[in-house]
């Protein structure tokens, strides 16, 4: 389903839940050529501050994108901006919970402000704010 300016009122929300596997942190790592050894190398990751290895900040945050681009707006949302702040570590096996709440509409613009926060159970991972314009309403 696909919500058009004209559905979103402040307040609404959805959300996406992944349990992060090895095989998304290795492919991720592929995919945008980030091979950190703190993604990859369990003994580097053992000396930094997080004590072991951690997932990609950036995919837990993609979670937003799915939740923006599949569920609501929905198909046809055109992404435009992403704030984010990455508060805690992932770790293969966590869940990220990603939900985005509608801020403010921008009706004659097609702009739609969220808040976007992803957790692990009541951990706070990620935060922040994206902008989206949604789709055109089809002419009937």
């Amino acid at each position: 389903m696909t919500y058009y300016i004209e559905d979103l009122k402040p307040g609404m929300s959805e959300s996406f839940s992944k349990t992060v596997s090895e095989r998304d942190v290795t492919l991720f790592g592929e995919v945008s050529g980030d091979v950190n050894p703190v993604h990859f190398d369990e003994d580097f990751a053992k000396t930094t501050i997080f004590k072991g290895r951690i997932a990609h900040g950036v995919l837990s945050s993609s979670y937003i994108s799915t939740v923006l681009g599949m569920k609501m707006p929905g198909p046809g949302t055109i992404f435009m901006a992403l704030t984010t702040r990455f508060k805690a570590p992932v770790r293969i096996g966590d869940t990220v919970t990603a939900t985005c709440t509608v801020r403010d509409v921008i009706a004659e613009k097609r702009r739609v402000v969220f808040d976007c926060i992803c957790k692990v159970k009541d951990t706070v991972v990620v935060e922040g704010e994206a902008t989206v314009m949604t789709p055109a309403r089809p002419a009937a």
